[in-house]
């Protein structure tokens, strides 16, 4: 099996929720291309900066934890038109957890004063030693397998 990749989606914590409920990822208002970047084994966390999109409250925590199951990305059915892109993750049980008390100590936020801008495209690769540390906040220890030098 390859080394997996962290990585952390921009989604709001009502369609965290679904996603957990349905053992599904979407990611980018239903786009494919962010998804078609994982693969089986990859680890994927949710930063939730709100609690409902567009207009729910400030939230600013990382709200789901898990693993990518088959890495297969899907259309799912939708009402009159296409549906979103969804790959399937088994998500662990976890807590949220607030990002500020991370800021300093997450290397992926270079710029720590402006900490958010790192999420304005909704989708992060991050170091596994960061993933880690965002496991651990949440209550869900996971080994990371830090990648193999060369």
């Amino acid at each position: 099996m390859d080394t997996p990749r962290y990585w952390i989606a921009a989604v709001a914590q009502a369609s965290a929720i679904t996603g957990i409920a349905g053992g599904f990822a979407e990611v980018g208002y239903g786009k494919a291309g962010p998804l078609e970047r994982m693969r089986a084994g990859d680890f994927f966390a949710v930063y939730s900066p709100r609690t409902a999109w567009p207009e729910g409250e400030p939230l600013q925590a990382f709200t789901a934890i898990g693993r990518v199951r088959t890495g297969i990305v899907y259309r799912a059915a939708g009402g009159a038109g296409p549906g979103p892109f969804r790959i399937d993750v088994d998500y662990y049980p976890a807590a949220p957890a607030p990002i500020r008390p991370l800021i300093d100590a997450l290397s992926f936020i270079r710029n720590k004063a402006h900490w958010g801008a790192v999420f304005r495209f909704g989708f992060v690769k991050v170091p596994p030693g960061d993933f880690a540390l965002i496991a651990s906040a949440m209550g869900c220890p996971l080994p990371v397998e830090d990648p193999q030098p060369g």
